[in-house]
């Protein structure tokens, strides 16, 4: 690691801790009704919608609405991309999306995955974008928010039936957390050179001509043939291009706080558009960890005891932060295969060094490597640079991270009530070995509290590793698959981690926008983000209402070096002990191919 890569990396982790507090508090203030002026402004939509704020339900009802809240959104989605030509804002004239891709879509967004099958400039309308897209990142990033806030009351309350009002939690969730950061980072993006506006796509006149070939077209449109049966071609020369507008900085904002990803354009955070310096890139990667590592202190605060979400942060910090190197490490490697040709892949005043393929220069190694890790690490998936194109072992590094449970921080929610289920797992097995009935935060974990646990931890993994199998086992699998070997195995890897685990990112060589792929992935991602958020919530009412047990000198303190030792091995053992033999098959064996030459 260079000075400059640990630089960034100690500049990033002060400036994440300090952000972190006060947005933390905020959260705590927002959510427990504690925002007066809030209350005052919120009480006339709540008349509108007939909801009386002060009436809580059981978990199963809060269940219930917080589904049927998703599907809806869903069906809004998917409807408006079907139909987006006959609606306002299409400057482009768009057609509406096929109807596999658009259900895709659909599940993505409203499942804060934000998979994207698709080039974003070349078929989503501005009105689709903002109306939809845009939407969609506010709302299940409110989701992931309440779920765990809900968890955190099971906790925290004592000998009640109930743990809130879903619709309350939704409205302040978006209006006074979500909405307010947006709009500061919407404004500091587009201060960077983001672009916002509603303008129609620009064609600009190039300082070099662009050459390529095209099919050659007879005066009615038919294609025309050579002597061999194959598309005659013609070279076009041209010094023109066409660059896509939109209002990119609002979604950038909401996409990278909300840990949604995707990107209005294709090329997501790698495009000049999108990501156009340095400073943005960092205000990018502090968006993805903010509210993630803000709940922690939430959790302290509502917990009554700062250390147990410092605990967690620390926990999930530490996993990340051996993550962030490797990343980085092997990237700046280089590629062996190279160094045998005698290419200087040495880093210096002239060359950046090291594996720069797939990476912007004006980001370089560690800007990406960083940004990397902590978007698979948080469950957002926006990207500045090419998956496919990084080392076995660099690849390696974000597949493990969404392989964890997304837990470091994780998405908004899903991180850190994904940790709190290990978290119960931990004690769980510390009582074990005491022989002791395990307790958290003055709960005691009993049958029906493990077996949500387990479902929660065990679910995403079984729809990974039946996913790949599929997908390895069938021709419509297969023919999406880019690269041969184990590099093809581990995009297929890549995309159903990624899908099931919420994160969205995509190794890029898989072609995925695929009837079998469009309908697969979206499977893969409905069950991965309600497969978790349904025992999570009954853990939560389960919580609710169990009465506090006295803390005694046999109570493991969960605040402590050995609770979080404890903690970070149960998540590097349970969590990833599934998915060894996969990873064995693919990053591992490539990056063997690899240094043998």
């Amino acid at each position: 690691m260079t000075s400059q890569a640990w630089m960034l990396v100690a500049f990033f982790t002060l400036a994440l801790f300090v952000l972190a507090w006060p947005v933390g508090k905020a959260i705590d203030v927002v959510l427990n009704g504690r925002f007066r002026l809030g209350n005052i402004v919120e009480k006339p939509f709540y008349r509108l919608m007939g909801i009386n704020p002060q009436t809580e339900t059981g978990w199963v009802s809060y269940c219930i609405g917080l589904v049927i809240f998703n599907l809806l959104g869903l069906l809004l989605v998917f409807v408006i991309q079907k139909f987006q030509f006959y609606l306002p804002f299409n400057p482009q004239e768009f057609s509406g999306v096929s109807t596999d891709s658009s259900l895709n879509t659909a599940v993505s967004f409203v499942t804060n995955t934000n998979w994207q099958g698709y080039s974003g400039e070349s078929t989503m309308s501005y009105f689709t974008q903002m109306m939809a897209l845009t939407v969609q990142n506010f709302l299940s990033a409110a989701t992931g928010i309440v779920v765990v806030i809900v968890m955190i009351r099971g906790f925290v309350r004592k000998s009640v039936r109930t743990i809130g009002n879903v619709w309350v939690d939704l409205t302040r969730t978006t209006l006074w957390i979500l909405l307010p950061l947006s709009i500061i980072f919407s404004v500091l993006f587009a201060g960077q050179g983001v672009i916002q506006n509603l303008s129609p796509y620009t064609t600009v006149q190039t300082v070099e001509t662009q050459n390529w070939q095209e099919p050659v077209k007879s005066a009615d449109g038919e294609t025309v043939l050579d002597t061999n049966g194959a598309p005659k071609l013609e070279t076009v020369h041209s010094q023109t291009q066409t660059l896509p507008m939109g209002p990119a900085a609002s979604q950038l904002s909401i996409k990278l706080l909300g840990t949604n990803g995707g990107g209005f354009f294709n090329a997501n955070s790698a495009h000049p558009f999108e990501n156009p310096t340095p400073l943005s890139n960092f205000l990018q990667m502090i968006c993805i960890f903010l509210i993630p590592a803000a709940l922690c202190l939430t959790f302290g605060r509502m917990a009554g005891d700062m250390r147990q979400g410092i605990a967690i942060m620390v926990a999930m910090y530490l996993i990340f932060i051996v993550f962030a190197i490797a990343a980085i490490y092997f990237e700046q490697m280089g590629n062996p295969v190279l160094s045998h040709l005698g290419i200087d892949q040495i880093p210096g005043i002239a060359q950046a060094g090291g594996n720069m393929e797939g990476k912007e220069i004006r980001l370089g190694i560690v800007g990406t490597g960083l940004f990397t890790a902590v978007t698979t690490g948080a469950s957002c998936g926006a990207i500045n640079g090419m998956m496919d194109s990084l080392t076995p072992l660099g690849g390696a590094v974000p597949l493990v991270l969404m392989q964890l449970g997304e837990v470091v921080f994780g998405g908004v929610g899903t991180g850190l009530y994904n940790m709190l289920v290990f978290a119960i797992m931990a004690v769980f097995i510390a009582g074990l070995m005491i022989g002791r009935t395990p307790e958290y935060l003055g709960k005691k974990i009993e049958s029906f509290d493990m077996k949500m646990a387990c479902i929660a931890i065990l679910v995403t993994p079984l729809v990974v590793l039946l996913g790949t199998a599929v997908a390895t086992m069938t021709s419509a699998g297969v023919a999406g698959v880019l690269n041969p070997g184990p590099h093809g195995f581990t995009e297929i890897l890549y995309a159903f981690s990624s899908a099931a685990n919420n994160n969205g990112s995509a190794f890029a060589g898989l072609s995925a926008n695929a009837p079998f792929y469009n309908y697969m992935l979206a499977a893969a991602m409905w069950l991965g983000r309600f497969g978790g958020i349904i025992p999570v919530l009954a853990i939560a009412g389960s919580m609710a209402a169990k009465k506090k047990v006295a803390v005694t000198s046999g109570t493991l303190p969960t605040h402590g070096p050995l609770f979080i030792t404890l903690l970070i091995m149960t998540v590097l053992l349970i969590g990833l002990l599934n998915y060894v033999p996969s990873l064995a098959l693919g990053p591992v064996v490539e990056h063997l191919m690899l240094w043998a030459h």
